[in-house]
């Protein structure tokens, strides 16, 4: 059995300020590539995880993609009490750690297999409860349920109490808020440069205990940038206002702190794409993937950055994925 999930975006978190009574909520793209491909069958005991050729990645990741699918099979085979081991070979992945959101394909993916050849039907959402992904953004759980341009609902404060990143936060995934299909004829540029800031485990817990709660008056901007012009630019296909939302985005809230600790290279690729006439330009998560959305009329980005990126990075372009992940028996 094969499945293909796809990787995503993660454009905003809403609210970490919680003082109306949740937190969290989010704002996120599905993309097609990068791509994470697993193949995954029965074994007599244990479970082993091997690598197909294509995956192109050295031992470090290996080792991390390897840790990822035996975790989640191991909480998927307690949950069920299953009795039977699992071969799992990793035919196609991407970076882990680059804002692109690996973690949570990679362990749903896992699950989804383990699950349907025991012959349960479960989804992204009701999986993630399972294999703790979800407890902070559940952009990655519905780009695997459904694709597309996502926003979910966060977390009530019965729910979950205090500002933590999904790595360390047991919350159940939140509720999808909306989904939409993404203009087809928009595209995706994606800039990853080579970078020593990663962000996560235990750097990442600190983060958010020290920035949290941010300024009640930034969820609030942020709040109503989200809901009374991003999504209304995006529906009325209106790639300059709806870039224009996203440069403002940057500046507010909690993304506005996951800028400000990135490194000079990435700010300075961040206003370099401004410079030669991207649309809008963010980052996705804790970077250090950079993103832009662009079209016929300015497409000539794509080469000024990648000449500017050179050997620093890599630069490719990709379009959202209006559907979640795909799985063949």
């Amino acid at each position: 059995m094969y499945i293909k999930s796809p990787s995503r975006l993660h454009l905003a978190l809403i609210d970490m300020n919680g003082s109306y009574g949740r937190l969290d909520g989010g704002i996120g793209l599905t993309i097609q590539d990068p791509n994470f491909i697993l193949y995954g069958e029965n074994a007599e005991k244990g479970i082993t995880v091997e690598f197909g050729d294509e995956f192109q990645f050295d031992d470090v990741i290996k080792e991390e993609y390897e840790k990822k699918v035996k975790s989640a099979a191991d909480k998927i085979i307690n949950h069920f009490d299953v009795d039977e081991g699992f071969y799992f070979r990793v035919d196609k992945g991407y970076l882990t750690h680059s804002g692109l959101g690996s973690g949570t394909q990679i362990a749903l993916s896992t699950a989804k297999i383990i699950t349907e050849s025991i012959g349960q039907d479960y989804t992204g959402h009701a999986l993630g409860k399972i294999v703790g992904r979800g407890g902070t953004s559940g952009i990655g759980v519905f780009a695997f349920d459904y694709g597309g341009f996502i926003v979910d609902g966060g977390h009530s404060l019965k729910e979950k109490s205090s500002f933590l990143p999904s790595s360390a936060s047991k919350a159940s995934p939140p509720q999808l808020f909306a989904r939409y299909d993404f203009p087809e004829e928009w595209n995706v540029l994606i800039v990853i440069l080579k970078s020593e800031n990663s962000v996560n485990g235990q750097k990442e817990v600190n983060i958010f205990q020290e920035y949290c709660p941010i300024p009640r008056h930034d969820a609030e901007l942020s709040s109503h940038l989200i809901f009374m012009n991003l999504i209304p630019f995006l529906l009325e296909k209106d790639l300059p206002c709806f870039g224009n939302i996203i440069n403002k985005i940057q500046t507010l809230g909690f993304k506005n702190i996951e800028v400000s600790l990135q490194s000079d290279n990435i700010k300075n690729l961040m206003k370099k794409l401004r410079e030669v006439g991207a649309y809008g330009v963010g980052m996705s998560s804790f970077g250090p993937t950079v993103y832009s959305i662009f079209d016929k009329t300015n497409k000539h980005i794509v080469n000024e950055i990648k000449e500017y990126v050179g050997d620093d990075g890599i630069v490719f372009t990709t379009k959202a994925q209006n559907h979640g992940h795909e799985l063949l028996k």
